[in-house]
C-alpha cells in the first residue's frame, strides 16, 4: 500500500515539474520569437513555409514559435507594402500638383489647342478665304518665327521687339483708306467690312491667324502652357497676346489714311472706351491725314444710350482733334439701318 501511494506520488512530481518546464520553454520561445522574425526573410524556413510547420518526418512541428514567426513575416509584409505604395502615390500626387498649381497660376485662357497646327492651315489657306492684298508667303517659317515669339520666354515680359521678326514675314499691305475699326462691335464691323470691301485688323493674315486664339509659354519650356496664360486686366499687360493686338493696331492704325470707319456699340452707355484697344492705340496712332468716320449702332432690342453729343464722344474728338484728324459721327442707327447705309 505504501508503495503505491510513493509512486502516485513520484508522477504527480513529475507531472509538476514537466508543467513548469513547459512554461518556461513558451516563454523563451515567446521572447526568440521577435528575433527570428527579423532573420527570418534569410531563412531556408522563410522560403520554404512548408518546412517551417512540418517536421523531417511529414509530421506537423511541435515547435509553437514557427506558426508565430510566420504571422509576424506576414504582418511585416504587409505594412511595408501598404507604406511603400501609400509613399508613391503620395508622392506623384505631390508632384502633379505641384507643376500644375504653377502652370495654373494666371486668370486668363490657357493656350489653344493644336495652336500650331491652326496657324499652318489658316496661314496655308489665307490667299482662298480671305479678300486682300498679299504677297507669297513661306507659311512654315511664319508658324516657326510666331512661336519663337513667346516660347520659352516669361509670361509677363512680352515686348514689340519680340513680335518684330514674325511681323517682317507677314506684314499684310493693305490699302490705306479701306480700313475699319470696332470696339466692342468685332462680328458686325466684319459684315459691314466684307459688304463693302473694306478691310478690318482680322482680314489682314497676322490678324487672320491669331483671330480668337490664345497663346502663352513657360520660361525654360519649349511647350505651350494649356492650362493659363495671365490676364490683361488681373495679371499683367505686357503678356504676349495683349502686346500682339497692340503692335497689330498700332501699325494698322498709324499707316491708315484717307476716309477710315469705326463702328461703336450705342447701346452702351459710353460707346467709346478710353481703355479698349481701339481707345488706348489705334485712335491715338491715327495721322492728320485720316478723317474719321464713326457709326454708333445700337442693338435692335434696346434702346440707344449713347450720341454723337454724347461725353464718351466728346472724349473721342478730343483725342482726335490734338492728332489734328478730322471727325464724322452717325448716330442712331439700328444694325440693319447701318449694313443699308453708304
Amino acid at each position: 500500500m505504501y508503495t503505491a501511494i510513493a509512486t502516485e506520488a513520484l508522477r504527480r512530481r513529475g507531472e509538476e515539474r514537466e508543467r513548469k518546464r513547459e512554461k518556461r520553454r513558451a516563454s523563451t520561445y515567446r521572447g526568440k520569437c521577435s528575433l527570428r522574425t527579423g532573420l527570418a526573410l534569410s531563412s531556408p524556413a522563410a522560403r520554404t513555409p512548408a518546412a517551417s510547420s512540418t517536421s523531417w518526418s511529414g509530421r506537423p512541428s511541435s515547435d509553437p514559435t514557427a506558426d508565430c514567426c510566420t504571422q509576424r513575416m506576414k504582418l511585416c509584409y504587409c505594412l511595408l507594402l501598404c507604406f511603400l505604395v501609400a509613399g508613391i502615390t503620395g508622392g506623384a500626387i505631390g508632384i502633379y500638383k505641384w507643376y500644375h498649381s504653377g502652370l495654373n497660376r494666371w486668370h486668363g485662357t490657357g493656350s489653344t489647342a493644336d495652336f500650331q497646327k491652326i496657324i499652318q492651315e489658316r496661314c496655308d489657306t489665307y490667299p482662298q478665304q480671305i479678300w486682300s492684298y498679299f504677297r507669297n508667303r513661306n507659311c512654315q517659317e511664319i508658324r516657326q518665327a510666331f512661336m519663337s515669339a513667346f516660347i520659352s520666354k516669361d509670361p509677363c515680359k512680352a515686348t514689340k521687339e519680340d513680335y518684330k521678326p514674325l511681323i517682317d514675314l507677314a506684314d499684310s499691305t493693305v490699302p490705306c483708306g479701306k480700313r475699319v475699326f470696332w470696339s466692342k462691335t468685332k462680328e458686325l464691323a466684319r459684315e459691314y467690312a466684307k459688304k463693302r470691301g473694306l478691310v478690318t485688323l482680322e482680314d489682314t493674315l497676322l490678324g487672320y491667324l491669331a483671330d480668337g486664339l490664345n497663346w502663352c509659354g513657360e520660361p525654360g519650356s519649349s511647350d505651350l502652357n494649356t492650362w493659363s496664360c495671365p490676364d490683361w486686366k488681373r495679371d499683367c499687360r505686357t503678356n504676349f497676346l495683349s502686346v500682339f493686338w497692340e503692335v497689330l493696331s498700332e501699325r494698322f492704325a498709324a499707316s491708315a489714311c484717307g476716309t477710315v470707319q469705326v463702328v461703336l456699340d450705342g447701346s452702351l452707355e459710353n460707346a467709346f472706351d478710353e481703355m479698349s484697344i481701339f481707345g488706348r492705340v489705334e485712335a491715338p496712332n491715327l495721322s492728320p491725314v485720316v478723317t474719321l468716320q464713326a457709326w454708333l449702332v445700337h442693338d435692335p432690342a434696346k434702346p440707344p444710350r449713347d450720341s454723337c453729343s454724347g461725353s464718351s464722344i466728346k472724349k473721342l474728338k478730343s483725342i482726335l482733334s490734338e492728332r489734328k484728324v478730322r471727325f464724322i459721327c452717325w448716330d442712331n442707327l439700328s444694325r440693319d439701318q447701318f449694313l443699308r447705309s453708304s
